[in-house]
């Protein structure tokens, strides 16, 4: 009897371990895709100098201060 005990202990012990490996791996995997998106351009329409009205996406700030110390180098 308590020999059986012990092996549903083992088997509910398993099975919590598995279940919090898959939850750790998933979570894991979902911040590594996160981090590779790319940075996402502002959705404020700028003017063109020629007065026309022909949108277009704004850089992120951090974006053009990366080109512009790229561009120096």
């Amino acid at each position: 009897m308590e020999a059986m005990a012990q092996v549903g202990i083992l088997a509910a012990a398993t099975v919590l371990a598995v279940g919090t490996a898959f939850l750790m791996a998933w979570a894991f995997l979902r911040g590594a895709f996160r981090l590779m998106q790319p940075a996402a351009a502002s959705r404020t329409l700028v003017r063109t100098a020629h007065r026309g009205h022909t949108p277009r996406l704004e850089l992120v700030e951090g974006t053009r201060a990366a080109a512009r110390a790229f561009e120096r180098s």
